[in-house]
């Protein structure tokens, strides 16, 4: 039976990536925050689409959880929450409204879309993934996106523990990657930016790292860059 997986983020850089990679044995529910009129040309072939801007964390479930309904799936077999916002900035000049966009995106969408997931999950015992960030760690001018990454680590073994023999739960940490996500965080690179893994590499290792009996693995391309540009992957 081919598996029903659902893949957030998934218009661009590393979530369209694994979407690409999957297509061909999998039926694919991909969301991302643009209507789907705007991306349909992007996403391969075949693949259901539900436009889901988790910002708004509780609109974001419903939508996903509508697109759900409708292609009848009762049972979810990987689910992979790769979604993720973030912005350059010193965190004492962080406007509130802005760092709660940050934490509503990449951590309490993740919560409440994880926790509506859980009886299909647990139903095909599927397994959940939670795509972070090396960055979690503590990164310069990345104070909010950090915070939200270390919070979804801490998420991640948490529902490890709460749903064993159940819902198999992991986390991917990868390092920077060239996406166009820094443009959009207003974070550049610079030269550096030659070091950060392609999309299609670590979409590659997100999925071995999916498949494997680790519930926690760093994906940092480049130990180098890492250190000198950690920014958001």
């Amino acid at each position: 039976m081919t598996d029903r997986v659902l893949i957030t983020g998934a218009t661009s850089g590393i979530g369209l990536a694994l979407a690409n990679r999957l297509s061909q044995r999998a039926r694919l529910l991909l969301t991302g925050r643009r209507p789907e009129d705007a991306v349909r040309s992007v996403l391969p072939a075949g693949a259901a689409y539900a436009c889901a801007d988790q910002t708004s964390p509780e609109a974001a479930v419903a939508a996903i959880e509508a697109a759900l309904a409708r292609l009848g799936w009762d049972g979810l077999d990987l689910a992979v929450l790769n979604a993720g916002t973030g912005f350059v900035g010193d965190p004492a000049d962080e406007p509130a409204a802005r760092l709660r966009a940050t934490l509503d995106a990449n951590l309490i969408a993740a919560l409440l879309i994880s926790r509506a997931l859980y009886p299909r999950l647990a139903s095909a015992r599927g397994r959940l993934v939670l795509v972070g960030s090396t960055a979690r760690r503590g990164a310069a001018d990345f104070a909010s996106y950090a915070a939200s990454k270390a919070g979804l680590h801490g998420l991640a073994r948490a529902l490890a523990e709460e749903w064993r023999g159940r819902v198999e739960v992991r986390i991917v940490h990868p390092g920077p990657t060239a996406t166009a996500m820094h443009a959009k965080a207003g974070h550049d690179p610079g030269r550096l930016g030659r070091l950060f893994a392609p999309p299609d590499t670590m979409a590659m290792l997100i999925e071995r790292a999916a498949g494997s009996a680790r519930p926690v693995t760093n994906l940092s391309f480049s130990r180098f860059a890492w250190r000198r540009a950690p920014g958001p992957r």
